[in-house]
């Protein structure tokens, strides 16, 4: 797994989403032991700190210093550089294993043989990930266009999998359930700037490029944005399973 994140480190702990309480109310009740929890790809840290508030233990992984290094203390929670892949967990440790907006990036077969390893009998394995924010229509097909297109040829082939909602990637798990939820924020134009600029792929074009690819949208999208705050949706998918 490719470190993709360490550049923006700092944009994405201001500007990237975190995930409503109505997904932590559907997925914890199907837990039955609140013992220990890992929360992979955890990047800094934001799925951990709700974990922490419901298990004695979590274990949060990430491959990048950088965002670990934005993740806040917090007294339950230890956090690791390690791959997902490849951890130093003793077998059947976890009740609830979590990975958000990440599983696209890892080599799938390894990772499922490592949640079977790790996972406790009957534990819980959830994955969500989100699509493309969603504003107005005069807003989204400007968004739409810089994804597809300026952005195209950046995107890591692995991002086609959030396009399908994970549909290519393996879930040998028992009683799968799907589950949708949204986001739902108020933003300003400059903000959702920002946010573009946490993508992989924007990273990726800047580091060939040595230009800011966002600066090339920020004229237009801020007329067509205006100086009010505009509520701005993130349509989540989840799924579920149970390892046994």
């Amino acid at each position: 797994m490719l470190d993709r994140f360490s550049s923006q480190a700092d944009l994405y702990a201001q500007y990237r989403i975190d995930y409503p309480a109505e997904l932590y109310d559907w997925l914890l009740p199907q837990v039955a032991h609140h013992n220990q929890a890992w929360d992979c790809a955890t990047g800094n840290g934001q799925v951990a700190a709700v974990l922490a508030q419901h298990f004695r233990q979590v274990e949060a992984t990430d491959i990048s210093q950088a965002q670990l290094d934005k993740a806040a203390a917090h007294p339950n929670i230890h956090y690791h550089i390690t791959p997902a892949e490849h951890t130093p967990f003793a077998p059947a440790s976890f009740d609830l294993i979590t990975v958000a907006q990440a599983v696209h990036w890892f080599e799938p077969d390894a990772f499922v043989d490592e949640v079977r390893r790790v996972a406790r009998p009957g534990g819980i394995v959830a994955e969500w990930g989100y699509g493309l924010v969603q504003v107005s229509p005069e807003i989204d097909p400007l968004i739409r266009k810089f994804h597809d297109e300026t952005m195209g040829p950046y995107w890591d082939p692995n991002r086609q999998h959030i396009t399908n909602e994970y549909a290519h990637l393996p879930f040998p798990f028992a009683k799968v359930q799907h589950k949708r939820f949204a986001v739902r924020r108020q933003w300003s134009a400059e903000w959702m700037l920002n946010y573009l600029r946490t993508w992989s792929s924007v990273a990726k074009y800047q580091k060939q490029h040595d230009q800011d690819p966002v600066a090339k949208l920020a004229a237009e999208l801020s007329q067509r944005w205006g100086s009010a705050e505009r509520p701005v949706v993130f349509p989540v998918f989840l799924r579920l399973g149970v390892v046994e």
